[in-house]
């Protein structure tokens, strides 16, 4: 069961157990409503986790159900036109310093755009502190498609979490 939990000095968190894609698409689409220009979202797992399949659900949310949401792991940013704001995609996994992120645009992201930013430590100092990190992992002895998904927002995300808790509870039937 999804959770709210907060702490004085530490960023809200929420905890989801979608145990197939269409849960997880669920998630995405929940949190892309949510979504303001200027967010950063900071995608993390391991190497199939489901880190671009959450970002293609999230673009899906808000552009087209079949947009073609290609991974940008050659391109290394993909940018998208949703109705209210545009949506980078960032794949930072072959980028070796900060700086070329820099080059690809993150800093204009940051101010115009919502950032979906898979492997965000390569940004190092220029990962904003005031983000929402979507932590995706496959729970061992859970099954293919089990995901657990801990949501931890920033302040700028701290009123918006319940709203997604109840988006995705709704859609889940309770």
């Amino acid at each position: 069961m999804p959770g709210l939990a907060a702490a004085a000095a530490e960023p809200l968190s929420l905890t989801f157990h979608p145990s197939r894609e269409q849960g997880t698409n669920r998630l995405a689409g929940c949190l892309a409503r949510a979504a303001r220009k200027g967010d950063v979202i900071a995608l993390v797992g391991d190497l199939g986790a489901g880190k671009t399949a959450f970002a293609r659900a999230f673009v899906r949310a808000l552009c087209d159900p079949v947009e073609e949401v290609p991974s940008p792991t050659f391109t290394l940013v993909q940018i998208y036109e949703a109705p209210d704001f545009p949506i980078w995609h960032f794949d930072l996994y072959r980028i070796d310093d900060a700086d070329e992120a820099i080059e690809l645009g993150v800093e204009e992201a940051f101010a115009t755009a919502v950032s979906l930013i898979e492997w965000p430590e390569r940004l190092g100092r220029l990962l904003p502190a005031d983000r929402l990190e979507v932590r995706i992992a496959a729970p061992p002895d859970a099954g293919e498609e089990a995901r657990e998904i801990v949501l931890l927002a920033g302040p700028a995300w701290g009123g918006r979490l319940a709203g997604v808790d109840r988006c995705f509870r709704a859609a889940d039937g309770g």
